[in-house]
This record gives structure tokens, sequence and C-alpha cells, in this order.
């Protein structure tokens, strides 16, 4: 079911504006329309960008043969029936973080893969931030040496985000720190254990059923005998915004910067002991992408004379230079090349191993399974 030039339909023209000239400027798709509700702000993006199909409807988008793959960006609740809807359509998905809300909802979008044979790719930007393509290239020529401990973090300050974030639960959604402590050596999580700490504010407590400000999650990986930490705050702590992830291996051992913009530090085993950290500037992959799009792993290549960035891009520091891999790991997905990472089974698992964190920490940190259909 290889595409040669896939038509992509982006949805959602908040955070998903921001893919447009990627896509646009991609040799081997075409970006054949975008779909919003609102629709001044449709014909606003769509007038910029000299985009002449506009849906407001997205069961008209889905209804249009021309359409091979659907972008989404829309808000978190509407991830699963969005990408349910569009394989039941016949369409292709790529959808931004979480997959979805619910463990059900995971096993239906992974059961439609399965039955229609459509791809899925959940758009996990930290898998293809800069740092974690440097992590992945020590680990993947050896430098790192035998993997022993991960540990991954997402910190945030959601006050005055949408109306559905306040009160949401730490792990609700812990795909930025669950992606990568799983997609560094392709892992996949066997079962957790997740401790609340902490209280937000009361007027939150109701929304979700959750007080917790901080959750803390040990992740057991199948098949292997490694144990990653994750953790995660979204309301009343104190942080700078940090997606970060730790590595730590028998040979080399890197750990995030505390402060954004800061060098990471590699460790090299065996030197003297003052000469084992070093700080070293993450390089840039814009060679792993095709030379038109190669410019927008750099920041600043979506605001300017463009217009305003949109506030995940600019808290998160440009998402690590994320996007235009996303763009063409997704494009060579549909036209039968790579890996995609994460699909659908990988999606699931890294999804619903926050939501079970969750479901673990209301219970004291009880150890819970990941259900089978996460599991390759």
């Amino acid at each position: 079911m290889s595409l040669d030039k896939p038509r992509i339909a982006i949805v959602g023209l908040g955070f998903g504006a921001e893919f447009i000239p990627i896509y646009q400027r991609h040799p081997n798709t075409e970006l054949a329309a975008i779909c919003q509700r609102t629709k001044s702000t449709l014909d606003e993006v769509g007038d910029k960008y000299g985009i002449e199909k506009r849906y407001q409807s997205y069961e008209d988008l889905l209804a249009d043969p021309e359409i091979d793959a659907v972008h989404i960006n829309t808000p978190i609740p509407n991830h699963a029936e969005q990408s349910i809807a569009a394989l039941e359509a016949g369409k292709h998905v790529a959808c931004t973080v979480p997959m979805a809300t619910s463990v059900e909802d995971c096993k239906r979008i992974v059961e439609l893969t399965k039955s229609t044979g459509l791809k899925y790719m959940m758009m996990e930007t930290v898998v293809y931030a800069r740092e974690f393509l440097y992590m992945k290239e020590l680990y993947d020529n050896g430098e790192l040496g035998k993997l022993q401990f991960l540990k991954a973090s997402h910190q945030q300050d959601m006050d005055g985000w949408p109306g559905y974030w306040p009160g949401l639960p730490p792990m609700h959604y812990a795909t930025h720190c669950v992606g990568p402590m799983l997609g560094l050596g392709r892992h996949e999580a066997e079962y957790v254990s997740c401790f609340p700490s902490g209280t937000i504010r009361e007027e939150m407590h109701d929304c979700y059923n959750s007080p917790f400000a901080v959750e803390t999650c040990h992740v057991k990986f199948k098949d292997s005998d490694l144990s990653g930490l994750v953790y995660r705050s979204l309301f009343d702590v104190a942080r700078q915004y940090r997606e970060s992830i730790e590595v730590y291996g028998s040979e080399k051992s890197v750990e995030w910067p505390l402060i954004e913009g800061e060098p990471l530090i590699v460790h090299t085993a065996k030197k003297p002991e003052p000469e084992i950290p070093a700080p070293v500037e993450s390089p840039d992959f814009a060679h792993l992408l095709p030379e038109e799009i190669a410019p927008f792993t750099t920041g600043g290549v979506y605001g300017g004379d463009d217009g305003e960035e949109h506030l995940s891009f600019t808290q998160g520091a440009g998402h690590g230079g994320s996007h235009p891999h996303l763009v063409h790991q997704f494009v060579e997905l549909l036209r039968g090349n790579g890996e995609g990472y994460p699909n659908a089974v990988q999606s699931a698992n890294i999804t619903c191993t926050g939501i079970l964190a969750h479901e673990s920490a209301l219970q004291g940190g009880a150890l819970i399974k990941l259900p089978e259909f996460t599991l390759a």
C-alpha cells in the first residue's frame, strides 16, 4: 500500500500550521488540503500559504478520495476519535501526541491498522530532537557500551492553557518522557509502578479526580534487564520547561542539560575523575533530511516574517528541530521506506505506559502490566 507521492491534509491549524511549509517543500509529498472549524483561521492560513482546498468539516475531508493521509493536530480529547474515523475512512494517519486518553481507544487504533493495512505514526517530537538523535547515534554505534539505566522527565507549567488542561494528571499523557526512554533501544514497557507526590491547587482536584502535583514511574522493559524512571509535573511546581532523557551506559553516559540552551554532559568511563564529564554541544541532524527541508531543523524558521509561533513550539525551544524529521519519517513510511517510529503498536505501548502509570499512582504504586496489544 505504498504511495509514490502521498497527498496529505493537515487537520488543526494552531500547532498544525508549524508543519505546513515543511510539507510544501518536501520533494516527495503534496500538501493537498487543510482543515479547521473556524473559517477565519482556515482562510487566513490558506491564503498565507496558497492552499486552495480547505475544509471546515472533518467528515467532508475524510470523504475526499484525493486525500491519502491526515496529519492530526487537534486538541488532545479529539485525537482518538479522529484517528479512528480516518482509519475507518481508508486514510493513513499521523497524529500529534498522545495517541489517545484511554487504553480502549489505543487498542481500537491498533486493531484498525492491522485489519486495514493502513499506517499510523504518533508524532512524538522528543524522539526526533537533535539531543535524542545524538544519543541514538552513540547507542547505535556502540559508544555507550551496555545500557544500564534510563531516566526521562517532562516538566511544564500549563497554567493558562485551554480548558481541558487544568488538573490533568501528570502521567495521563507522558509520551514526551516515555517515548525517548523506550525509543532509544526500541524497547517495550512490560509493567509499571508509579507514585504520586505533592498536591495541586484544590480548585483543580475535581477536574480529573486527581490532586497530584508530580507522578514518578518506574518502567520495567520487556525481554530486558533494563528499567527506567520517568517523572512529570504540569501545575504548581517551579521548573523551567524541560523534556529530557538521560542515558547511562557502561562506557559512556549522557545527561540532558538542566537549563535550556546549555550543552549536554557526556561522562566517559575510566578517565581520571575530573576528566570524566565533558560538555558537548549536540550536533544538528539536518543531513538526514532532503535538502529542501533541512533548514527547518534550526530555530526561528517558523516565526519572524511568517507570523507568530505556536506557544508549544516557543516554550519547548523549537522541539529540538524535530518537526522536519517527523514529516520526513511519515512521508517515507507512506512511500514504503523506513520504520516511521513510533508505529501504532509502539505508540500504544508508549501512550498506555502513561495512562496505566496514573492508575498505578491511584493504587499507591501497584504493579500494572501493559496489555498484550501494545507488545510486538
